[in-house]
């Protein structure tokens, strides 16, 4: 039987994959590298271009780095981001329907408002992004870190989330009514107001963490706590 150090080493969970970027990028320039419906844009650095507000369709964008850049109120559908990275990037009020990250970083980035909805997200890092309002409804998150980040009143109803870790992130009042969660991870989180404790079965919750969880659990159960 395993030592005791064995299992638990066994039970972490492992970091995402890191994008493969190359070495170098090309420098992406206005109107050439504009976005538009069914691009393709491959190893591309896209350093603080305005691209807010585009409206684009099937937008393919591989080994990419975003510094910098607005892509604020964009829409977007199934567009596709693999091996990219997103750093002090404005992607608040985005729109993302039907799209997918595949080993990804987004760092110091806000996603105020952002909606993927029936999105994929495999080997992604979210690192110290502002999410407030974020939506992510029916969408399938595996192997996912989202480390230090706001996500309050964030929206993951009916996503799947296996293999996922919320590091240090504020989750107050976000709603994870019909989620399937396998492998989730909360640690040093805040989970006051939380909707949907019910789906919280399969997860695994620190013991600070779960002291916001008391309220939210006693409300679904018809509890009332006095002080």
């Amino acid at each position: 039987m395993p030592e005791p150090t064995q299992r638990a080493a066994s039970k972490r969970m492992r970091e995402p994959a890191a994008p493969r970027l190359a070495a170098s990028l090309t420098v992406a320039h206005l109107p050439e590298h504009d976005l538009e419906d069914d691009g393709g844009y491959r190893s591309l650095e896209f350093r603080n271009l305005d691209l807010s507000a585009r409206r684009v369709e099937g937008a393919d964008f591989e080994g990419c780095r975003f510094v910098g850049t607005k892509l604020a109120g964009g829409r977007m559908r199934q567009a596709a981001f693999s091996d990219v990275e997103l750093v002090q990037c404005d992607a608040s009020n985005l729109k993302a329907g039907v799209s997918g990250m595949h080993r990804a970083r987004v760092q110091d980035s806000r996603m105020t408002g952002t909606a993927w909805t029936e999105s994929t997200f495999r080997e992604v890092v979210f690192d110290t992004c502002r999410a407030e309002l974020a939506g992510f409804r029916f969408s399938t998150f595996k192997h996912v870190v989202f480390r230090d980040c706001a996500l309050v009143e964030a929206d993951f109803q009916d996503a799947e989330l296996a293999n996922v870790r919320f590091e240090g992130c504020d989750l107050s009042g976000a709603e994870f009514s019909n989620a399937r969660m396998n492998h989730t991870k909360f640690s040093d989180c805040v989970l006051l107001g939380i909707r949907g404790v019910g789906s919280f079965r399969g997860a695994t919750i620190g013991g600070r963490d779960a002291q916001g969880l008391v309220y939210a659990l006693a409300g679904a159960m018809g509890i009332t706590i006095e002080d």
